[in-house]
């Protein structure tokens, strides 16, 4: 499992070295994109294939843990480190390799390396390394386009992100002064210390800070303006890739660190004012970018009321939430490429496109959760699992989810229903691009995949949330060096 450490190094050095051979060799710059990726992907398949259900750990350099940095490698960790490869190629900037495509693609790989790197760390240092990583990438995309209202959305979005890790760092550090460690395996460990206010208030920090990423209430008001400013393909990477990598690393910090009640409750607080002003804004909103991004935020909001649900339970509906959201936003998204603007635009625009409409549909469908489509089932166990809790809070997420999604299925059927209106297209609606069509169907064919296999679906998730759940056995993979040293 060592070779696990070149998700990370081969698209950091590919990013770095693209330029220069775009330089020398323009196919190649065009390709070794692509191609690190590819590489990437099969170094994660090979060690899916070898995996056998016993979580490894990989320490870097040879330094033992807690003192060294650490790879922690399950079957959750291996998912979206696949992941990331799978969703980068299918979103990739396909564009010449000239100055701004050059510029593009090598954000992009820097994207992923730390997005890998997110997938892996054990422990809170090199979390926060990578979380700004990605922060420095997805800066630059956002403002790729480089237009007045792209520059001015990038610039909110580096205010709000350098908040958050502000207030990450402030968590950080009242961890490390109250337990002396950053490891998450040995934090696990210690983790009766952190019951008390100072560590209440450094998960809040935490929750906050890396929540911005996640876009969870009050730090996402940065989402519309930058999905709606920037290329599709970049709103597809951070809704679809991005914000699930920093849900995941949320997760590890509640079930490792937080498992107290008090942490719970305040993610499901902030989770249903997400789902509040989320679908609310996306109801109002008359352009499909923005009205995609508020949904976002919506979806968002119920992962984490998800996660807030205690035990294996809460895990795996957060995870079955979030791996929708991760395969249908960035369709959608794929979709509004050339039918941005206003809604109103899009009238008859099936007829342009009989393919996309229907493909929206789909994914529409699919939200709202009309059975038997995977988000039928996502939200089915978030809504079991709030009900199994019963407690007054829980009771108003569950009232919260469902009025929700009549807001949802009202705005995605009534753009649904411009599509297929009977007046022909306005000369302004163009199909997508046949590369987004295509990648929106393969993701399309995903979503229909796991209806048909949804018994091996679900076996697949619940062994990945018992293994997510089980502290002690992650505490025994580090502690015991499973894997070996780098």
């Amino acid at each position: 499992m060592s070779q696990i450490v070149l998700v990370v190094a081969l698209p950091l050095l590919a990013a770095f070295l693209l330029p220069l051979l775009t330089r020398l060799w323009r196919l190649g710059g065009q390709l070794l994109g692509p191609l690190t990726l590819v590489a990437v992907a099969w170094i994660v398949l090979d060690a899916w294939l070898a995996y056998d259900a016993t979580p490894v750990s990989v320490a870097i350099g040879g330094f033992r843990p807690p003192l060294g940095i650490v790879f922690y490698i399950d079957g959750l960790a291996l998912l979206f480190a696949l992941a990331v490869p799978v969703m980068t190629l299918l979103l990739w900037p396909w564009a010449n390799a000239d100055e701004g495509g050059g510029r593009r693609q090598s954000l992009t790989l820097l994207l992923a390396a730390a997005c890998g790197g997110l997938a892996l760390s054990g422990d809170l240092f090199n979390l926060y390394v990578f979380y700004e990583l990605t922060a420095v990438a997805s800066y630059g995309l956002a403002a790729d386009r480089r237009t007045p209202a792209g520059f001015a959305a990038a610039f909110r979005y580096l205010m709000v992100s350098a908040l958050g890790s502000v207030l990450a760092l402030v968590g950080i550090a009242l961890i490390y002064f109250t337990t002396g460690t950053l490891n998450l395996a040995h934090l696990a460990v210690l983790s009766v210390e952190l019951f008390n206010p100072v560590g209440l208030a450094a998960f809040l920090c935490l929750l906050i800070g890396l929540g911005v990423k996640a876009e969870i209430f009050p730090v996402n008001a940065w989402v519309p303006e930058v999905y709606g400013a920037a290329s599709r393909r970049v709103a597809g990477l951070l809704a679809g890739l991005v914000s699930k990598l920093a849900v995941l690393v949320l997760l590890r910090v509640l079930v490792l660190m937080f498992p107290q009640e008090e942490a719970r409750q305040a993610m499901l607080v902030l989770g249903m004012l997400g789902v509040i002003s989320g679908e609310f804004a996306a109801w109002r909103a008359r352009d499909l970018a923005r009205m995609l991004a508020w949904s976002s935020i919506g979806q968002m909001g119920i992962v984490f009321i998800a996660f807030s649900i205690s035990g294996e339970a809460g895990v795996l509906a957060g995870l079955a939430v979030a791996l929708h959201h991760l395969v249908v936003k960035p369709a959608l998204f794929l979709i509004a490429e050339r039918w941005g603007g206003s809604l109103a635009a899009l009238d008859g625009a099936a007829r342009v496109s009989p393919l996309a409409a229907l493909l929206f549909v789909l994914f529409s469908l699919s939200l709202v959760g009309v059975p038997p489509l995977p988000g039928f089932w996502a939200k089915f166990l978030v809504l079991s699992g709030l009900a199994g809790g019963g407690s007054g809070l829980q009771l108003l997420g569950i009232a919260v989810i469902l009025v929700s999604t009549v807001v949802e299925a009202n705005y995605l059927f009534r753009t649904a229903a411009r599509l297929y209106a009977r007046e022909p297209a306005k000369p302004a609606v163009q199909s997508p691009g046949s590369l987004d069509l295509a990648s929106a169907a393969a993701l399309g064919g995903v979503l229909l995949a796991t209806v048909v296999a949804l018994v091996p679906v679900w076996d697949g998730l619940s062994r990945l949330s018992r293994e997510a759940a089980d502290v002690s056995g992650y505490v025994a993979t580090v502690a015991g060096q499973r894997g070996g040293a780098q």
